[in-house]
């Protein structure tokens, strides 16, 4: 049985059947691990043998736990604390920071018979859409790893890709987990805002930031969106929601209307992604959806106005990180000024400090109404155009990003093309809404496309059925990079 062609659910499967132990399906992904991720630079932290361990003690099979990916080797990305594990962000600033408690996510995943093989590569503090900030050093992808795996979790989508974990759980800004996946020819959910609890979760842009589930399937999404989603009293913007992803997954797509925004489909998008979309649009016609084209022009605006908000939030949250109460801070520093001063300067890389100045510069006397305030109006402009949507479609269909993966320092040298990277996913954050990056095929250099599924506010499980209906007909979520056999 090749363990790393399996989704997480058929690997859970196996497990409850006694077919593998968690033991084994450990060993499994550390194999994978030791003989990939040298390329790859997935993960910052290794915790394999803690996973062993608890592997060992864990109830072999039909008297397993009533999780379906009970005993499933996972991970998880280095943004989501992990209660005695290192959590840096992928920053020199944060050190070796140990948090003194897990996630509230964590902590559900945990008692579900999660095993974690440790904290995942991204781009630091989740600013990024290629995870090369990390100061760790570059995630590279599977497929071809002179390109970008997407960001900011890169390492999370790279790593699930290449068989070395079976699902992830990643961080969802302005398309942190759908573009990755995408890139990375993979499947991410970024569910709707405060479905899933950010308790735990370190924070870049507080109403933005969304917990969400990187995997090979919508099923294998589903059934870890059922164990993370729910109410947590320690965060008040989290919404109670029931269980039963998984159980609602139907693949029927008869009388569904999927609306194509013509705004997604025009100059700017790659030939090779508009035609494995608009594909992708005829599959979920034969699953019995009906589609056309319709107009929703303020999409226009999502960019602009998701950097000037998000950076803003950037501003206000990294605040915190002084060198004072944890993590790395600069030596022989003079008073408490130069302290901060050099600790930050030293500790932030080129990015984060770009957007800590943009969001410093945008909140500022005299600015503040001119950027910040119109960026909060535009916000809820882009979020009543799709309700007005949702009125007449009961989901969207558009791309995930505007071309396959870019080589490794293409970005960086061009951060204005890196942020129009994210112009298909940035609205569906800033309106709030559950979307889902699904792929749909490759363009001429064997590099994988994403589509991307978009629901009204609480629609996530309409948006996994529908990615569900289109997985029953295709393959593309089981194809894996050249070399992505077990060792």
């Amino acid at each position: 049985m090749e363990l790393t062609k399996l989704t997480a659910l058929e690997l859970g499967t196996a497990i409850r059947r006694g077919e593998i132990s968690p033991e084994e399906a450990v060993r499994s992904g550390l194999k994978a691990v030791s003989a990939r991720d040298g390329a790859l630079n997935s993960f910052i932290t290794l915790t394999g043998e803690t996973a062993l361990e608890q592997a060992r003690r864990m109830r072999p099979g039909a008297d397993a736990g009533e999780s379906p990916l009970y005993g499933v080797p996972m991970g998880f990305k280095d943004n989501i604390c992990t209660k005695g594990v290192r959590t840096s962000c992928a920053s020199k600033i944060l050190g070796d920071f140990t948090p003194p408690y897990s996630a509230a996510a964590v902590e559900r995943l945990t008692a579900a018979g999660a095993l974690s093989l440790g904290k995942l590569n991204m781009d630091e503090f989740a600013m990024g859409s290629t995870s090369e900030t990390s100061c760790f050093g570059p995630v590279k992808n599977p497929w071809d790893p002179g390109r970008v795996p997407g960001g900011s979790s890169g390492g999370a989508a790279a790593a699930v890709a290449a068989g070395e974990v079976w699902y992830a759980l990643g961080s969802d800004t302005g398309g942190s987990i759908r573009q990755p996946a995408a890139y990375c020819g993979v499947t991410g959910m970024k569910p709707t805002y405060g479905t899933v609890s950010r308790y735990g979760l370190i924070a870049y842009a507080s109403s933005l930031d969304q917990l969400g589930p990187v995997a090979r399937s919508a099923a294998d999404c589903a059934a870890v969106l059922d164990i993370i989603a729910g109410r947590d009293r320690r965060d008040s913007t989290c919404l109670e929601t029931a269980a039963g992803f998984l159980s609602g997954l139907t693949g029927d797509l008869r009388g569904k209307r999927v609306g194509l925004p013509v705004q997604c489909f025009g100059e700017g998008l790659d030939g090779a992604v508009r035609a494995a979309v608009l594909a992708a649009a005829e599959v979920l016609k034969s699953r019995g959806a009906l589609v056309e084209e319709f107009s929703l022009p303020m999409l226009d605006y999502g960019v602009p106005a998701y950097y000037i908000i998000a950076s803003a939030e950037a501003s206000s949250n990294l605040s915190r990180f002084d060198g004072v109460k944890y993590g790395w801070r600069a030596e022989g520093c003079r008073d408490l000024t130069e302290l901060y001063t050099r600790t930050r300067t030293q500790g932030f890389g080129t990015e984060v400090k770009r957007r800590i100045l943009l969001g410093t510069f945008v909140l500022s006397a005299g600015y503040y109404d001119a950027y910040y305030k119109k960026a909060l109006q535009v916000r809820a402009l882009i979020k009543a155009a799709f309700d007005g949507a949702f009125r007449s479609y009961d989901l969207l269909l558009t791309p995930v990003t505007p071309a396959s993966a870019p080589r490794l320092g293409e970005s960086l040298s061009d951060p204005l093309q890196m942020y129009l990277s994210d112009i298909y996913t940035v609205p569906v954050n800033l309106a709030g809404l559950p979307g889902l990056s699904m792929p749909c095929g490759f363009d001429g250099q064997g590099m994988p496309i994403g589509a991307q599924l978009i629901g009204p506010l609480r629609g996530d499980l309409a948006v996994l059925d529908a990615a569900h209906a289109f997985q029953l007909e295709t393959d593309y979520h089981r194809q894996t990079p050249r070399g992505g056999d077990t060792p």
